[in-house]
């Protein structure tokens, strides 16, 4: 399974006029939706909260830097270098949940949808479940990526080497996969049928759950950083490339023995995808600063920014998708109603 050139459509409408500019005031990390509210993840202390019609509210969450950051729609939770883990809600109030008796650095933060957190410092990841209580493992190296399953109480943790599989209830030993290399991200298939990491090295790599096959998705020219699964789940949108990469994840196999759709080739490469939580198409932003809304039946563009300073660093849809945020590293941010 390898990245390869596919056709492409070259005609590029746009949609500028319904953009609305959002000055932050300092480089952004990321940016999520709570609520109808954009929340825009500051590199230092501060989320900015901001409202369709562009009412902006800026919210001190942490002392220091923000290491990480994740959001179930309702709330947003971060991990700081001042050892703690906050929880901001939609209605801008925020709340130190954790912190950590050493003050070290919360390098990763996962949610799940009935509520428990996860939190990783160093070699060892916490689970806090929804009635409170706190348990811990230890990872074989320092914690690269956390994420909850979609269904049950399952963590899985990425690390050297390969992934750790944890039910924080149950007496059973974690299960590991194996993969050589470092991995430094990790995320369930909506349908918990499949896991995949994005390595160090330019690839990402992956395990059919029911029975540990490997699946190993590689050619690209820089790491891959940003990843969306499709409403349902049946293909994986990723950055790394001068093309969205979208790998087919339909079928009980997967993506194996089967190449990606190639899609949106511009002469930069792509440094964010997020797909659209309802329809058939995603938004991908480019190291140049542009952004566009690509059809993914067959290839139509919509462009939405055509030039930037900067990077785009990340993207997000409302529940409803009915508005875009978007941020680039140095500030630029912006909300689009569709």
């Amino acid at each position: 399974m390898t990245v390869s050139s596919a056709p492409q459509q070259n005609s590029i409408t746009t949609i500028g006029e319904r953009v609305r500019s959002v000055a932050i005031g300092m480089p952004v990390a990321a940016v999520y939706f709570i609520g109808d509210r954009a929340a825009f993840v500051g590199d230092e202390e501060t989320i900015t909260l901001v409202s369709s019609d562009g009412e902006k509210v800026a919210a001190a969450v942490h002392g220091g830097a923000i290491l990480s950051s994740v959001s179930d729609g309702k709330r947003l939770i971060t991990g700081g270098d001042d050892g703690k883990v906050v929880a901001l809600d939609m209605k801008g109030e925020s709340s130190v949940l954790v912190t950590d008796a050493k003050r070290r650095w919360i390098d990763n933060v996962a949610v799940h949808p009935d509520g428990a957190i996860a939190w990783s410092v160093g070699k060892t990841a916490f689970v806090r479940g929804p009635k409170g209580e706190d348990k811990s493992i230890e990872a074989p190296s320092s914690v690269g990526g956390l994420a909850f399953a979609p269904k049950g109480l399952r963590l899985a943790l990425a690390h050297y080497n390969g992934v750790t599989l944890w039910f924080p209830n149950m007496m059973a030993q974690p299960e590991r996969l194996e993969w050589a290399g470092s991995h430094l991200g990790v995320m369930f298939s909506p349908d918990s049928r499949f896991i995949v990491t994005a390595m160090h090295e330019p690839a990402l790599h992956g395990w059919r759950l029911a029975d540990a096959q490997h699946m190993q998705m590689t050619g690209y020219p820089s790491r891959v950083k940003s990843l969306s699964w499709s409403p349902g789940g049946k293909a994986l949108a990723t950055s790394g490339a001068d093309r969205v990469v979208i790998w087919p994840f339909a079928s009980k196999d997967g993506p194996m023995d089967r190449e990606p759709l190639m899609l949106a080739q511009l002469q930069a490469r792509v440094t964010a995808v997020a797909f659209h939580p309802t329809q058939d198409f995603l938004a991908a932003g480019y190291e140049n600063g542009v952004i566009l809304m690509v059809k993914i039946a067959n290839g139509a563009k919509v462009a939405v920014r055509r030039d930037g300073d900067a990077p785009v660093v990340s993207l997000a849809w409302n529940a409803k998708g009915s508005m875009l945020a978007f941020a680039l590293q140095n500030g630029d941010a912006g909300l689009v109603d569709l």
